[in-house]
């Protein structure tokens, strides 16, 4: 099991395994997804989590103890793996079915049969592609916070993981994409996914950019993956007039590149705020956690979504901490990072 014993300290623990009981199954971790975002924040330790206290019933962070405090064992939500032995009871999944789900950085886990029968890749499915079922449906619920329609321009910031996710499912859905980031490998990879137009934002003003794009009208919408204040800025500076910004990425930095007493005040941009935990309530007679999921796994069982490519490297587990160092400080070598649990 991987553990963050403290910001920038990443160490292997043991843990006891069981057997699983009636109705349960042991799944044997294949691999296991880094998300460069919210678990780099775990790791850097700027997740506010860990520096403030969550107040659930008021939804509000306040003073007090965190709500979670090192040593932080087995985050993590992007797994894949095997059904190793199958509790007394059990009819709906069976030894060697592949499984996706959320147990964190360990080599085992035990979960409920109901869940992983729900969970079962389908068959010729790589196992690699069921890391991308959680990180898919972050990427595939701002795409429907983002209300797409054929046709629209559709600027995407940030082309890591996520981004380039947002990117394909931005096209299936009718939009011309326009692929915003500073890493060339990332843009590359977002053409070859099948953005109309990439920009370099580290060479030039992607605002600017997009407005030339479209005649000076700017994106009909635009979805920020970047984390990032000051990408959110220039992603509101390329929304067209009295349009929609979505925001999805998990921003860590200060706001100071953030002016919303310009284009956001004078264009009339609606920013929206979309995280995987709930879905916008227009959706949630009809979408939820689970089908945001189960969509991103049938859309790459279908061949509509390329998500093996987005892979750059698979660590053993053993390697971890230079699997976060990697992409704490070297984030233009890598887009997605699999720990190797075989």
């Amino acid at each position: 099991m991987i553990s963050f014993r403290a910001p920038h300290d990443v160490v292997l623990v043991d843990y006891e395994e069981r057997l699983p009981a009636a109705r349960e199954v042991l799944v044997r971790t294949l691999y296991s997804g880094i998300s460069a975002g919210t678990e780099l924040t775990a790791y850097r330790g700027t997740n506010p989590y860990v520096t403030k206290h969550w107040d659930n019933e008021r939804r509000l962070f306040v003073e007090g103890t965190p709500t979670f405090s090192y040593p932080l064992d087995a985050w993590g939500y992007e797994q894949v793996g095997a059904v190793a032995a199958v509790g007394e009871g059990t009819t709906t999944v069976r030894r060697g079915d592949i499984v996706w789900g959320i147990w964190g950085h360990r080599s085992s886990a035990i979960v409920a049969e109901e869940h992983v029968a729900q969970h079962v890749l389908p068959e010729g499915v790589p196992p690699m592609c069921g890391v991308f079922a959680r990180i898919g449906a972050v990427a595939l619920n701002a795409v429907l916070d983002a209300d797409i329609h054929v046709g629209e321009v559709v600027a995407v910031f940030g082309q890591g993981v996520p981004g380039l996710i947002a990117s394909q499912l931005a096209r299936l859905n009718g939009g011309t994409v326009v692929a915003v980031d500073r890493i060339p490998r990332r843009l590359e990879l977002a053409l070859a996914a099948g953005a109309t137009t990439v920009i370099d934002a580290g060479a030039t003003s992607a605002a600017s950019a997009v407005k030339d794009l479209t005649r000076g009208r700017g994106a009909d919408v635009v979805i920020e993956l970047t984390g990032s204040a000051a990408a959110l800025h220039e992603a509101i500076r390329s929304a067209a007039y009295a349009s929609r910004v979505v925001v999805a990425g998990f921003s860590q930095d200060g706001a100071d590149a953030l002016r919303l007493g310009e284009e956001f005040h004078l264009n009339r941009i609606e920013l929206v705020s979309s995280q995987i935990s709930h879905v916008a309530p227009r959706f949630s007679h009809r979408w939820s956690s689970e089908r945001l999921e189960r969509t991103v796994i049938e859309l790459c069982a279908e061949g509509r979504l390329e998500l093996e490519a987005l892979v750059t490297h698979v660590v053993p587990a053993s390697q971890a901490a230079d699997a976060f160092r990697l992409l704490d400080e070297r984030p233009e070598e890598a887009v997605q990072v699999a720990l190797d649990f075989t």
